[in-house]
């Protein structure tokens, strides 16, 4: 099936790049586990010639990522972070990168601890407003990074007000839109250059593989990320991208259920006597619901609530029975997690709580279990804290 855009999500989710195999008509695209495959004679094969260079499964995936996110190609890579990785290699000695300055910790790891060794410059900015974005920008900026929502204080930035500002520089603009997923947020559609995921999170959601995609429209993007797929083999294997496709199957259908159990938790924890705050982009009383209400289809399931204390944060999350507390987001299940020790713990203290990811922060990706059922675990966390 070609990516018809009079195809619904769900459709397309189930069959753009999977048509039936040829050989056997079966339904599910196969596992491809050859590292090689066979040459007709000099220089004639018959598509693939080694794994790292493509693979049929992963070209299935490819075509089924970049069609969900309204792109042209779609690139993948073994992990979230080999796919940001691999997004910087856009960039050279002496140029500059604007990023957001409440994104995933291990972005910023990645942009101070290793690629200011190789002389890449990077300022972050509160990308909330556009004109911090302008302010920062230099005759030697060459991207301009952004995540929304953010990790996770759950801060929105309009993709499409940075992007313009962006483009009149010609600046490029990337969006981490892993929070979100293609089904709830298309960047590409709103001006963004690449969209990039963590496909370990909600594009998989099953928590069972790592994975990272860098999705674009423009043929020259697409021709260097073919090249470092090429050239320094940080792809995702064929089992992996097997198990991706098996996910986004059900994209669709876990969206709607993430995004209801979002909502009602989020409304839930905002009228708790011992939660301090809420951040959901769902709740009225967030600084920018409107902007997600008119970028975003959905809220999603991702939260972040304030305890007041490390003690208080960790009483409720020795305390809860049915979530579980482990890095990572997503999953079917519902993950609590603790951003300053886990996530951001490589960020100074100052940095950090400046940023409001204090010791008492934590943060929720809420799953697909009965609503019911998750209310009355967060409840009874929080009743524990009455005493401390």
């Amino acid at each position: 099936m070609s990516n018809d855009k009079q195809m619904g999500f769900a459709t397309r989710a189930i069959h753009d790049g999977q048509a039936a195999d040829p050989q056997t008509g079966a339904v599910n695209v196969p596992l491809y586990l050859s590292s090689t495959f066979e040459f007709e004679e000099i220089g004639v094969n018959k598509g693939y010639e080694y794994s790292r260079l493509g693979n049929p499964t992963r070209t299935a995936l490819e075509s089924c990522l970049a069609s969900l996110e309204s792109g042209r190609t779609a690139h993948v890579f073994g992990s979230g972070m080999a796919a940001i990785a691999a997004l910087c290699t856009m960039m050279k000695t002496g140029d500059h990168v604007v990023c957001g300055e409440n994104v995933y910790g291990g972005t910023i790891r990645l942009f101070d601890k290793i690629l200011t060794g190789y002389g890449i410059e990077f300022t972050y900015v509160d990308t909330g407003d556009a004109e911090n974005v302008a302010r920062a920008l230099r005759p030697n900026t060459k991207l301009v990074h952004i995540e929304t929502p953010t990790n996770p204080m759950m801060t929105v930035t309009d993709i499409r007000a940075v992007a313009d500002v962006c483009h009149a520089k010609g600046v490029d603009v990337s969006v981490d839109n892993t929070f979100m997923s293609p089904y709830f947020q298309r960047p590409l559609e709103l001006g963004a250059d690449i969209v990039m995921h963590s496909t370990t999170k909600f594009l998989n959601g099953h928590s069972d593989g790592l994975g990272g995609v860098l999705i674009c429209n423009r043929e020259d993007l697409a021709d260097r990320f073919r090249y470092v797929q090429k050239s320094t083999g940080g792809i995702l294997s064929p089992f992996e991208c097997w198990l991706l496709l098996r996910g986004v199957k059900t994209l669709a259908l876990r969206m709607r259920q993430h995004d209801a159990n979002g909502r009602a938790v989020a409304e839930f924890l905002a009228g708790h006597k011992q939660v301090q705050q809420v951040n959901y982009p769902g709740l009225k009383n967030h600084p920018q619901h409107a902007l997600a209400a008119r970028q975003m289809s959905g809220f999603g399931s991702m939260m972040s609530m304030e305890l007041g204390t490390r003690e208080r944060a960790n009483e409720f999350l020795r305390s809860v029975k049915l979530c579980t507390l482990a890095e990572s987001l997503g999953g079917v299940e519902t993950l609590v997690s603790h951003p300053a020790t886990m996530t951001h713990l490589d960020m100074a203290r100052e940095a950090r709580e400046r940023l409001g990811v204090t010791d008492g922060l934590v943060r929720i990706s809420v799953g697909l279990e009965d609503t019911d059922d998750l209310l009355a675990d967060l409840n009874q966390a929080l009743e524990c804290l009455k005493s401390s």
